[in-house]
């Protein structure tokens, strides 16, 4: 009784030293979190700097633990840039931006957007100045907006035209006797292709070379614009590469000169109307955004809801990453009951997913749209599943660089039966009825996929009636489109899936303009709350499952890990696009 009366005892005072030492830490952390302060300075130059993930919607937590622990990691919000760019136009205190990225951690369209945004900068008749050590395709497209455009003298950059690359495992499969058994509707539906075949399919290449082609001539177009240099030209760089080093870019006016950083910061003192010797203050984005200028501030009541729906498309409750078609309900309903609020417009950046969820927040569109006209803005890929969410609205934005269509379906399950032969397992079943049953250790038999392929066509009969009623195009003329095929935000136009090319701001304007109203703000939603427990999990000192295997593995090893991960949790048919479509 003594040693366990000891033992309950220390374990109590080492849960006191632990608290003691946890309150001190909030203490130590609120005091440094009030002298690191932020302000913006007179005569200062914003930084735009984008290695920090963006996202479409990325609110800040209002728990004094997220603020001082960073339990999620380092994130951006498109609207908040946008809005921040936005502010600095009219702030005093902003006297140019300098553009100052190594990496742009956004996709194409997201890119497209701020770039967008920076032109209307640009008419304040404040400057915009660039510099790289290094240029990505990204970052120099972002940075080319800039009215000069600077690069480390041993710097190069990376302009070689678009490309993507397809993994598959076929062989993989053969050879360890792992396979998926897939079922699919659509034969440009190449999410499953890797299965299937040891190489691209001919329908496959055909239309992830067209939309690259689109989304390469909108990049071309803007770059065109803003260096004085024609399509043609540009073409001929990234051909032969003459930007890969400082000499080659300025000869082809690529950049306008190579300079140090030292040399770059006397040209923005000059560009501020600063003397040489003066300090320059510069104010990252993120920094300005803490400060508040991630908000536009309105004095309106009337209000516009913009709900956003961002990641894979999962049945269940859904968060930040993935859409949930609970926590777009939830959003909706919100909306709805909202007497303020007089109309939605839906944001989109999601590959698909679960083809019952999507129909679930199908539904709930559908009858908000009977009380609130419903706008539907599409972000870098509103694909399968996303445009499932998409078709029934009053009308759908799209960048030109989005990634939309894929209207298909398929079933994916994983079997073992080979590997099973090979090391000695038999699996035996017993039922007590006749329907067909699966089981990984066991060949998928006939009578299974005979109604597995019946569940995956009514689902696609299902998908492609919803995006005829909502587009009022026959069934016919969506089939035809359909079959699984992405498109570019540009061709999608042409083909009458998208109305009209536009960013998340003339959506807002488009839905306002169908309320009939002229002052308004807006309200986002969802919003996110997290229990104290998925907040540890992502604590500083507590690595992610993601990380680790990142570390263990290698970035291309560790891609390759994701795809075979992501198929083997799929539950249910999926309208999905193929897995990490990656651009670069």
């Amino acid at each position: 009784m003594k040693f366990l009366g000891n033992l309950i005892a220390s374990i109590l005072g080492t849960l006191i030293a632990l608290g003691i030492l946890f309150m001190l830490f909030i203490v130590i952390a609120m005091a440094f979190g009030e002298s690191e302060k932020v302000v913006v300075k007179s005569n200062s130059v914003l930084e735009i700097r984008l290695d920090d993930a963006i996202k479409d919607y990325s609110p800040k937590g209002t728990d004094f633990l997220d603020e001082f622990f960073a339990f999620s990691d380092k994130k951006m919000g498109l609207n908040e840039i946008i809005n921040a760019i936005e502010n600095a136009k009219n702030d005093d205190n902003i006297k140019g931006i300098s553009i100052n990225t190594v990496n742009v951690n956004a996709g194409i369209s997201q890119t497209q957007a701020i770039r967008k945004k920076l032109l209307e900068f640009k008419e304040s008749g404040k400057f915009i100045m660039a510099y790289g050590d290094v240029y990505n395709q990204k970052s120099y497209y972002l940075s080319s907006v800039a009215d000069s455009v600077f690069m480390n003298p041993l710097g190069g950059i990376d302009f070689k035209g678009l490309s993507s690359e397809v993994l598959f495992f076929k062989d993989l499969q053969d050879k360890t006797g792992v396979k998926m058994e897939v079922i699919r509707h659509g034969k440009y539906k190449s999410a499953v292709e890797p299965f299937l075949y040891n190489k691209m399919s001919d329908e496959n290449r055909e239309q992830i070379t067209a939309f690259l082609q689109s989304i390469w001539g909108e990049l071309l177009v803007d770059i065109s614009k803003s260096r004085n240099k024609t399509i043609e030209e540009l073409n001929a760089v990234a051909d032969n590469l003459w930007a890969r080093n400082a000499t080659l870019a300025v000869k082809n006016n690529i950049v306008d000169d190579a300079v140090y950083i030292d040399e770059y910061d006397a040209k923005l003192k000059l560009a501020s109307g600063i003397l040489a010797d003066d300090e320059l203050s510069k104010i990252t984005i993120s920094d300005y955004i803490s400060v508040g200028k991630g908000r536009v501030i309105s004095t309106a009541t009337n209000k516009i809801a913009v709900i956003y729906a961002q990641g894979e498309i999962v049945y269940g409750k859904g968060n930040e990453d993935y859409i949930g078609q609970e926590l777009m309900i939830e959003a909706l309903r919100k909306a709805r009951k909202d007497k303020s609020v007089k109309a939605i417009v839906f944001r989109i950046n999601s590959p698909g997913g679960s083809a019952l969820a999507s129909e679930l927040i199908w539904r709930e569109l559908e009858l908000t749209k009977k009380e609130l006209p419903l706008v539907v803005s599409m972000g870098d890929v509103a694909a399968s599943g996303g445009y499932y969410i998409a078709c029934n609205a009053d009308r759908i934005f799209a960048e030109p660089t989005t990634i939309s269509g894929s209207i298909g379906v398929f079933g994916a399950l994983p079997n073992m039966s080979k590997l099973a032969d090979n090391i000695g397992i038999n699996a035996e079943q017993v039922s007590t009825n006749k329907s067909p049953n699966y089981s990984i250790f066991e060949p998928i038999t006939d009578e299974f996929r005979t109604v597995t392929t019946e569940g995956v066509e009514d689902i696609y009969t299902t998908f492609v009636k919803r995006v005829a009623d909502g587009r009022n195009m026959s069934v016919q003329a969506v089939d035809s489109i359909a079959q699984g095929r992405v498109w570019a935000g540009v061709d999608a136009v042409q083909i009458g899936l998208v109305d009209e090319l536009g960013n998340l701001d003339d959506a807002i304007k488009y839905a306002a303009e169908l309320a009939a109203v002229v002052d308004y703000k807006v309200r986002n939603y969802p919003d996110y709350k997290l229990d104290l427990g998925d907040k540890l999990r992502g604590f500083p000192f507590m690595k992610s499952e993601g990380k680790v295997m990142k570390e263990a593995l290698g970035s291309e090893n560790y891609k390759t890990y994701q795809i075979l991960k992501q198929f083997s949790e799929i539950k249910g048919i999926q309208a999905r696009m193929p897995f990490l479509l990656e651009i670069k």
